[in-house]
């Protein structure tokens, strides 16, 4: 089929170094001929109207996953659970492949030749690459083929997943959003009650928290590309075009046009001039975290997924508060986008693999392991039912802080679930570098925000090429 040729020669212009992700521009214009082919691609769909009783006794199904230490641990549990337990006669064989970015290049280049899992784990930049790939079995097929209830899932997770025409391609599994963490003590000796809801009003707060507080650094901020593309979603802002890439693989960013990276650099800018916001590196230099847990940072920004690591790193030296990802300014109105991985049914041609895969998937993501997967690792449950289960209660009045991250993903609309885009590896390391050379002051907002835009949108172009 011509995406799955395609999508061979893109995987081998990749392991030769070329860009990672993928996009189309066809995809955002189909003409008669990519039409034609789509259905063509549909109708050789592996899913019959049999899917939900294939015989799947004696199938051994293999899974990449990117979970290690806790996570492993956690992950383990549930694949030696399934295959105590379940009846269908399926042997799951989870294989740990090293980091997110391991994952996906392992996968490529098992591509070029053959499958070499029927499942995998990949994490949300990786998410247009896949949906364009032509490896996999979108999992709304399987959701309809199954007649499974996907109101059980929590919208705004889905949300991420799906694309404008309603197709839900990978299954949410591991889900994090950004949280603001703060120093409850250094808040109380400053006398403020309530955590900033904006970037504006960390700057309000910051002298009482320095001069009252005893805080040493008012906010523990790491240059990272997920943070500013969380500050676009609490714009309510696009980060790029087709619908944020939901409609079509996305040809160029705007976030330069409609003006919310530049909003974002302002802000950011003001508060590093202030001293309120030092530069403490880059994300993975745990600076950040050091500065927070250490108790010399008020506040830090950083993943829901964080919060056990944090409490175990503060060893109880001050009472840790969490509240929303804060806004860029008083008057933003967005929401929040989730982070993390799904669950991705590669094409093995096989009915009866995708079967046992799908009933592996449907054990993963039930409330009594989502709970437990929640209570062990941080990372929310991706189905509401999960709320329910005596684990989850536990776990969230042992630590009422995790109840915040499941308030902001309530309180966010799916209209705020964020951009796919073909080259979003590249385009972190295009922001995070600027925003470091801003606040080096080798550039200001304004050229920082055209220089990601100009470096962005010709990673895009090339790719482009590649796939076109």
């Amino acid at each position: 089929m011509k995406r799955k040729v395609l999508a061979a020669m893109l995987a081998a212009a990749l392991a030769a170094g070329a860009l990672s992700g993928c996009g189309n521009k066809a995809n955002a214009a189909k003409t008669d001929d990519t039409q034609a082919q789509d259905t063509a691609d549909a109708a050789d769909s592996v899913i019959t109207e049999n899917f939900a009783n294939v015989d799947t006794n004696g199938t051994t199904v293999t899974f990449w996953h990117s979970m290690g230490g806790v996570n492993g641990e956690a992950m383990d549990y549930l694949v030696n659970k399934f295959n105590d337990e379940n009846t269908d006669g399926i042997t799951v064989e989870a294989v740990y492949q090293g980091e997110y970015d391991d994952t996906i290049n392992k996968l490529k280049s098992a591509q070029i030749g053959n499958m070499g899992a029927d499942l995998v784990q990949i994490y949300d930049l990786g998410t247009r690459f896949m949906i364009d790939s032509g490896w996999v079995i979108p999992m709304q097929e399987m959701i309809d083929a199954d007649g499974y209830d996907i109101s059980q899932i929590e919208p705004n997770v889905a949300a991420y997943y799906t694309t404008e025409d309603g197709v839900m391609y990978s299954m949410p599994f591991n889900s994090s959003t950004p949280l603001l963490y703060y120093n409850k003590d250094m808040f109380e000796a400053a006398g403020i009650t309530e955590a900033p809801k904006s970037l504006a009003e960390i700057s309000e707060i910051g002298a009482a928290l320095e001069e009252k507080g005893g805080a040493q650094e008012v906010l523990a901020i790491s240059i990272y590309g997920w943070y500013f593309e969380q500050f676009m979603c609490k714009q309510g802002l696009d980060l790029a075009d087709q619908e944020n890439g939901r409609s079509g693989a996305a040809e160029k960013v705007v976030f330069d046009e409609n003006g919310g990276g530049l909003n974002i650099l302002n802000a950011w800018k003001k508060l590093y001039d202030e001293g309120y916001a030092p530069n403490v590196g880059r994300s993975g230099s745990d600076s950040a975290t050091a500065d927070f847990t250490s108790g010399k940072a008020a506040m830090m920004l950083g993943s829901s997924a964080s919060l056990k690591q944090l409490l175990e790193d503060s060893g109880g030296k001050f009472e840790i508060g969490t509240a929303y990802y804060p806004a860029v300014s008083d008057s933003d109105e967005g929401g929040v986008s989730i982070g993390g991985a799904s669950l991705w049914a590669l094409n093995n041609e096989d009915e009866k693999q995708a079967a046992a895969t799908w009933k592996f998937i449907k054990f993963l993501i039930s409330p009594e392991s989502q709970a437990y997967w929640n209570a062990n690792t941080g990372y929310f449950p991706i189905v509401t039912g999960a709320q329910e289960e005596p684990v989850f209660k536990d776990n969230i009045a042992k630590y009422p802080q995790f109840q915040t991250a499941l308030d902001q993903l309530h309180d966010s609309s799916p209209e705020y679930a964020g951009a796919l885009l073909s080259v979003f590896p590249e385009a972190r390391q295009i922001v995070e570098t600027q925003i470091e050379n801003m606040l080096n002051g080798s550039e200001t907002p304004e050229s920082a925000v055209e220089n990601m835009a100009d470096e962005i949108n010709e990673t895009i172009e090339d790719y482009n090429l590649v796939n076109g």
